[in-house]
């Protein structure tokens, strides 16, 4: 990845939480809050995801993308069948000013039934249960989050708006042969609620917290899932909790695989800040968006850093 004129700032670190029971709870939490106001990326560790469905995920991961390029290809969005399965090999190439050196899976989770039916078998079992491990850990960490901003405990209404829709990316990095001209994927912020990744040991990943000059590499720890505020929570947060920047870069020795799992709000909700923070007599900086029409803004252009985020920004003279 280009890091454009800005330094590489290795020595410093995205928080690492952990989350086991033996914490105080309450510590747990502020850590939670704190990171993503201050950080916007942070790795928990002890997070209650057996590192066996971990691992599992992985080895399906790269056993999907070692099928034959005629097996894969089946899973491509014009052969697939469906718009919830998009097998792929880079973000946007007609709209990018560099190649993306990446193939994706793109899977969306709309019911057990239907992911038994279309999602393909080579990793269809290990990226379910992988689902369903880290959905109580989004869960938790969102009801720290809510708990700052005076919104009660998530039920099943506020769960069903924060992270209403589930989707799961498999993506898998080549060696490439000339790493210095192209990227992994470009910077861009997410734009769901919560990502929550797993990456494995290769590295890659580099991420440019708000106030901060530098890009900083992420460096993966054995069991560790990174979590991410996406622009839903930004915005839903009224900026108080950060979306931030971060890329891949590409790879001229090994392979790397990551799949992260994006939380998002349902495409028919409407996104903006939250009553419970205006109540509190803050002035809105966000207008009021529907997310499908934010989704579309995103993916209608290339991945170009957090510019992104000021579609849904209210400008004032």
């Amino acid at each position: 990845m280009s890091m454009t004129n800005n330094k590489v700032v290795p020595q410093e670190s995205i928080p690492i939480i952990d989350m086991s029971n033996n914490n105080n709870c309450e510590e747990v939490e502020d850590a939670i809050c704190d990171a993503a106001e201050k950080w916007g990326f942070f790795q928990v560790i002890n997070h209650g995801v057996p590192i066996q469905v971990l691992e599992d995920m992985k080895d399906a991961t790269y056993r999907f993308f070692e099928l034959p390029a005629e097996e894969k290809v089946k899973y491509s969005k014009e052969n697939s069948g469906t718009n919830n399965v998009s097998y792929g090999s880079s973000f946007s190439p007609d709209a990018k000013k560099a190649s993306e050196w990446k193939d994706y899976l793109s899977l969306l989770y709309v019911s057990e039934d239907e992911a038994q039916a279309t999602w393909p078998r080579a990793c269809r079992d290990e990226a379910l249960e992988y689902m369903k491990k880290t959905k109580a850990l989004a869960k938790r960490l969102l009801n720290a989050l809510m708990k700052r901003l005076n919104v009660n405990e998530i039920d099943k209404t506020k769960e069903s708006f924060f992270m209403g829709s589930i989707k799961i990316n498999l993506n898998y990095y080549p060696i490439c042969p000339s790493p210095d001209l192209t990227v992994g994927v470009g910077r861009h912020s997410d734009f769901s609620t919560l990502t929550i990744l797993l990456q494995d040991k290769t590295g890659g990943l580099y991420v440019r917290p708000d106030g901060r000059h530098g890009w900083i590499h992420v460096l993966p720890i054995h069991g560790a899932l990174m979590i991410n505020i996406g622009d839903a929570l930004q915005i839903m947060s009224n900026g108080r909790y950060k979306s931030i920047e971060h890329g891949v870069t590409a790879n001229g020795s090994k392979n790397r695989i990551s799949v992260p799992i994006f939380i998002n709000p349902r495409l028919s909700d409407v996104i903006g800040p939250l009553p419970q923070i205006l109540a509190r007599g803050e002035k809105a900086k966000y207008k009021n968006v529907l997310y499908s029409d934010y989704v579309k803004h995103f993916y209608g252009k290339p991945h170009d850093g957090k510019l992104t985020v000021q579609y849904a920004k209210i400008t004032r003279n």
